[in-house]
């Protein structure tokens, strides 16, 4: 009797433990590129990749990183919240004339933890310069 007492307890307990676990932060992306065009140099070179947290846990971006300089991405410092929306917004630098074709790298504590965000576009000299 004790020992089916101690089991189905045991039971319990591992249902449960099972349940607080599978808990997770959930990222889903609006757009995982954004294309600037062509634009003009020395536009507006800020842009944001809007994102949904559809989990059942608080998600954390812990770091946002870009594959060069020119372009500096800023994270949320505060947890997403299941069921609500945050931005990362991206700011290239438009006085290089030329081709856009850069990385966003998300880190964060969802069912994904990396997600790589991607920015593309021209940008035009102006009047030849």
């Amino acid at each position: 009797m004790m020992k089916k007492i101690v089991l189905v307890l045991f039971v319990s307990l591992m249902g449960m433990t099972m349940t607080a676990q599978d808990a997770a932060a959930k990222i889903k992306f609006k757009t995982k590129t954004v294309d600037y065009g062509e634009i003009d140099k020395g536009s507006d070179g800020v842009r944001v990749f809007e994102f949904t947290n559809t989990g059942d846990a608080p998600l954390i971006i812990s770091k946002v990183s870009s594959s060069c300089g020119c372009t500096i991405p800023k994270k949320p410092e505060a947890p997403i919240m299941p069921g609500k929306t945050g931005e990362i917004q991206v700011k290239y630098d438009t006085n290089r004339v030329g081709p856009i074709r850069k990385a966003i790298t998300v880190i964060s504590n969802a069912d994904t933890p990396t997600t790589v965000l991607k920015i593309t576009g021209q940008i035009k000299p102006i009047d030849g310069k």
